[in-house]
């Protein structure tokens, strides 16, 4: 009986971690998948479709990934573009977007603590200047 207590925890040992092996990898080819239709729309001109891709990627949370944070960059660039362009809205919509991604992303720590307080200050700056549609 003791024998059959140990095979059946190791067994089950055995599928908790391919489990969360499974689990890791498809997160990580999701976010490079999204980051990558980012970068496609990014080369597109496509604002709404980069947005997209890189918040999406910025969802797919994995800790000290480098891509989490290019995504970031690239969505503060979004931002830059768009203020640069007179394009309050999209500015705007750029930086709640890269704001809320890492607050969705909420781990055992903040992720995203630093954008946080950026995208906050832009915001602030920003929706004064914000036309009423």
């Amino acid at each position: 009986m003791d024998e059959r207590i140990k095979k059946i925890a190791v067994n089950s040992a055995i599928i908790i971690v391919l489990t969360l092996l499974l689990f890791l990898a498809g997160t990580w080819w999701r976010l490079e998948a999204q980051f990558q239709a980012g970068e496609t729309a990014f080369t597109k001109g496509d604002f709404t479709g980069a947005l997209a891709g890189y918040e999406s990627a910025i969802h797919m949370y994995i800790p000290s990934h480098p891509t989490i944070e290019k995504a970031a960059q690239k969505l503060w660039l979004l931002g830059e573009i768009a203020e640069r362009q007179g394009d309050v809205n999209r500015a705007l919509i750029a930086y709640r977007a890269l704001r809320s991604a890492f607050y969705a992303d909420r781990w055992l720590v903040q992720p995203g603590t630093e954008w946080i307080g950026r995208c906050d200050q832009k915001i602030a700056m920003l929706v004064p200047l914000q036309r009423e549609r």
